[in-house]
């Protein structure tokens, strides 16, 4: 039974998305603010966490920050209607998805449910599978998925399940381009749509924290109106 923190100050949205989730078979964490969550996080530190990001004593993008410190779990961000400098904010920082309110509960759910099959799938099936036929080795790139662990000239990177999934689609085949619509089907499901905006703001953070490990990192080429190419170095 995967575990889903929400974190809110708004008590209905609370009791409501609870209430939908645990129906669904989720075990459910609620907090009415960040510092809280945070507190709780640091003894136990759920599967998903579900963020609103305007909050008293600590917002959504100051817990996401903390936790992209030590976790890589997934983070759905909860905005707005109409205020897109959230969501690309969010995106930048490290959130794998977002949701505008007022918001369709079986849409969150069918977000969360998505973001657990990519998580999964990331460890690519059955534990028993011989381990080293899938880690990945491209130059100075390796990635582990079983172990969700990628490293670049022998330091690691610590990726969210968005971002490796992003990296290890475009390291599968160097020089190859992969349209921003290829990616989205890669990194989501299909009963999930996203814009260019989101895969774009994903690949930027992600060069980011390649580039904290090697400021020459260059191996993810942008090829503007068509998407990216992985140029194995």
């Amino acid at each position: 039974m995967s575990r889903i923190a929400l974190v809110d100050d708004d008590r209905n949205i609370l009791t409501s998305v609870a209430m939908t989730l645990e129906a669904e078979g989720f075990e459910v964490e609620t907090y009415n603010d960040g510092q809280s969550a945070l507190e709780a996080f640091n003894k136990r530190m759920p599967d998903m966490a579900v963020l609103d990001i305007k909050m008293p004593r600590m917002d959504g993008m100051d817990l996401l920050q903390r936790l992209r410190q030590k976790s890589a779990m997934p983070v759905i961000f909860l905005t707005s209607k109409d205020d897109e400098i959230d969501e690309v904010l969010g995106l930048r920082m490290g959130a794998d998805d977002y949701v505008k309110k007022p918001f369709s509960q079986r849409l969150l759910v069918e977000r969360i449910r998505a973001l657990l099959r990519r998580q999964e799938a990331i460890a690519g099936g059955e534990a028993d599978a011989q381990e080293e036929s899938r880690i990945l080795e491209r130059g100075n790139l390796r990635m582990d998925p079983l172990r969700h662990a990628v490293s670049w000239k022998g330091r690691d990177v610590s990726l969210t399940v968005t971002e490796f999934l992003l990296l290890q689609a475009l390291a599968q085949r160097p020089g190859f381009v992969k349209s921003r619509d290829q990616l989205m089907d890669v990194a989501y499901d299909d009963q999930v749509y996203v814009d260019d905006r989101t895969i774009d703001s994903h690949i930027k953070r992600l060069r980011k924290k390649m580039r904290a490990a090697d400021s020459d990192f260059a191996a993810i080429e942008t090829l503007y109106g068509i998407g990216y190419r992985y140029n194995e170095e």
